[in-house]
């Protein structure tokens, strides 16, 4: 039952038993409630009958080896699939399942004449078997149609007419055409001069998202206008929402530390098991005077009903892949159980400043350029060399200038990380970028930048200072209550940013983050965050995947805002925030510690209960119908726990 949860497809022949593959979750979604139970409501009704025979009208017929019979056919509709399960687990090398341990003790109660028992042990272990499947089903659903926002058919256009087909049978390069309030299906470049889409359902943001054309528009975006046209440039598995879908429904395979210890403590746990059920048996036969092998043996299939370990081995991936759901349902997707335990620890955010706790639309505050030169002239070229630059302050100066004028001829473009950008305009070098950028070229400047809160953006031209712009980035909305409520969890802030170190203190200021640092490279990043690792600290960092990559790699665990911005960000960060909500930060730090939470619950839940319940087994004070209890009983119990993240406001 390890691999109960796993998203992982079950392969014919894969038995190697992190477990042997117990994943009968797609066959029991692709069944009705009524198909799933009718092999135990078969078995309850004929043990019914059989009791009633046994203890109310006791027919002088119903003995001997008819009677064995009866309790026979109630037993094989759910013993049969168990003991086949048993079976194919010994084959594939895997003697000590918990199928071997069912297989056993109901096979023993029969050996022993005690044929009811042997019936009711296997139908409550075939209902509880059930009851699991059907929690991880639905546990699977959930999360899935709270992520796949595609619709399952879309309109094309074939030779001039529109034709609806479905979406995963589109290919790359036909066009899709939009009616007001159709969902795109698939990734692609707007064909349309404009388009307003409702982009709720990836980000989370309710305002619309003018696109223009040429513009990429993914799939699960709403058309909000009149028609558009969209031609597909991903196919269908590869679109980025695909892509999302596949790593959350996936996320079971990278293991929590706690469900790889409970994983190999069952593997050494069961043959213990099995060798002390011996022992129960055959060793008071040397110490006891009036030993009856009947007795003993009854004892030790008692002890191995009770010691069966689905309890723990179903509910804590179970509590797990619900953690997981949970983060979905709020726009956050967890890529492992494991990155739910280290978040449950985690003892210093780690910050970006721009695009995670600001808004990262800037706007041009102030142009201070010196007398001798033609300010407007300076502008058009500073324009023209950052639209080579997707950084968001290439958009501001763009904004604040206007126009690109396409007659300037740029030369030797190049970007210079961490600095800015460098070009040849009518013979003559333009440099605009940070005020290290001047340094590094040995142009001197007369002010002193440190003494400017705002960002500033320096500019030379023919190796001389003109000036500079300032420019402004606006705080989120939530980033002052994402501080707050990481301090409420005991949890280190700390800011980090190639911005200028005044403006980088100025916002940590505002927001109370305890430490902040500007005027950094991706490098001086990935080093300060090893001091603080240093520390013997657990780091979480938030950056936007992209040009962060080196720290995230670097984190305990890596946080992604904006996850659907690029391929990049889905691929480096560990978790991602699909709305760029900040706020989420410390909701994904709670999910993590109410998941570890309830995990923690049903580990000491199924082990009291069990201890409890064997120590009375062994001394011959429980009989089969307490071992049940501490078998399914608990199992189903630690079920209901486990699901009951999913309805957790957080």
């Amino acid at each position: 039952m390890e691999e109960c949860c796993s998203t992982k497809p079950k392969k014919e022949h894969d038995h190697n038993h992190e477990g042997h593959d117990h994943d009968h979750s797609h066959e029991i979604g692709d069944k009705s409630t009524f198909q799933m139970f009718l092999p135990a409501i078969i078995s309850f009704a004929l043990l019914l009958i059989g009791i009633a025979l046994d203890y109310y009208i006791k027919p002088d017929w119903f003995t001997g080896w008819i009677r064995l019979v009866w309790y026979l056919i109630a037993y094989i509709p759910v013993g049969l699939p168990v003991l086949k399960e048993a079976y194919e687990s010994i084959v594939h090398g895997d003697v000590f399942s918990e199928f071997f341990l069912m297989g056993i003790a109901t096979v023993g109660a029969f050996a022993i004449g005690e044929y009811p028992e042997g019936v009711a042990v296997m139908l409550f272990y075939s209902v509880g078997e059930v009851f699991q499947g059907m929690a991880v089903t639905r546990a699977k659903r959930n999360i899935k149609s709270l992520l796949d926002q595609r619709p399952d058919e879309v309109t094309i256009i074939k030779d001039g007419k529109p034709e609806t087909i479905k979406a995963e049978k589109v290919n790359i390069g036909e066009i899709i055409q939009l009616k007001s309030g159709d969902k795109l299906g698939l990734d692609g470049e707007l064909l349309s001069e404009t388009a307003s889409f409702n982009t709720a359902a990836l980000t989370g943001e309710s305002k619309p998202d003018t696109k223009t054309k040429g513009e990429t528009v993914l799939a699960g975006m709403i058309n909000l206008n009149t028609i558009s046209q969209v031609k597909v440039t991903t196919a269908y598995k590869d679109s980025k929402l695909s892509k999302i879908l596949e790593l959350v429904q996936n996320a079971t395979a990278q293991k929590a530390p706690t469900e790889l210890f409970i994983r190999k403590f069952a593997k050494v746990y069961t043959p213990i098991v099995v060798f002390l059920a011996v022992g129960i048996t055959l060793l008071p036969y040397f110490f006891v005077e009036d030993y009856q092998f009947r007795d003993w043996l009854y004892r030790a299939l008692i002890f191995l009903v009770i010691s069966c370990p689905c309890a723990l081995v179903i509910s804590i991936p179970l509590g797990y892949f619900g953690g997981i759901g949970a983060g979905s349902r709020n726009g956050i997707l967890f890529k492992g159980s494991n990155f739910l335990d280290v978040l449950a620890n985690i003892q210093n955010v780690v910050m970006d400043k721009t695009g995670t706790m600001t808004e990262g639309v800037f706007k041009v505050q102030e142009v201070d350029f010196k007398s001798e030169f033609d300010k407007n002239e300076i502008l058009k070229f500073v324009n023209a060399l950052e639209s080579k630059s997707s950084h968001p302050v290439a958009t501001a100066i763009h904004e604040y200038v206007g126009e690109i004028d396409h007659s300037i001829q740029l030369e030797n473009v190049e970007e210079i990380g961490g600095h800015g950008l460098k070009a040849i305009i009518n013979g003559k070098e333009l440099l605009v970028g940070n005020f290290k950028l001047l340094d590094k070229f040995n142009i001197n400047y007369d002010i002193k930048p440190e003494n400017i809160v705002y960002t500033l953006i320096a500019v030379a031209y023919d190796k001389k200072f003109v000036g500079y712009l300032t420019i402004a980035d606006s705080i989120k909305p939530d980033a002052q209550l994402t501080i707050k409520k990481l301090k409420s969890l005991k949890v280190k802030t700390t800011m980090l940013s190639g911005d200028k170190t005044s403006v980088v203190k100025y916002v940590a200021d505002q927001l109370g983050i305890q430490n902040a640092y500007g005027d950094l490279l991706p490098e001086d990043k990935v080093n300060k965050v090893k001091e603080i690792k240093a520390k013997n600290q657990t780091v979480a960092f938030v950056g936007d995947g992209v040009n962060d990559a080196p720290v995230i790699a670097l984190s305990d665990v890596g946080i992604a805002m904006g996850g659907l911005g690029s391929d990049a960000t889905i691929e480096t960060a560990d978790v991602v925030i699909q709305d760029d909500m900040p706020s989420k930060i410390p909701m994904a730090i709670n999910i993590g510690k109410q998941t570890k939470k309830i995990v923690w619950q049903n580990i000491i839940l199924a082990f009291a209960v069990k201890a409890v319940v064997l120590i009375l087994g062994a001394g011959g004070l429980a009989t089969m119908w307490e071992a049940v209890f501490a078998d399914v009983g608990v199992a189903l119990l630690a079920i209901l726990n486990a699901i009951r993240i999913q309805k957790m406001k957080f």
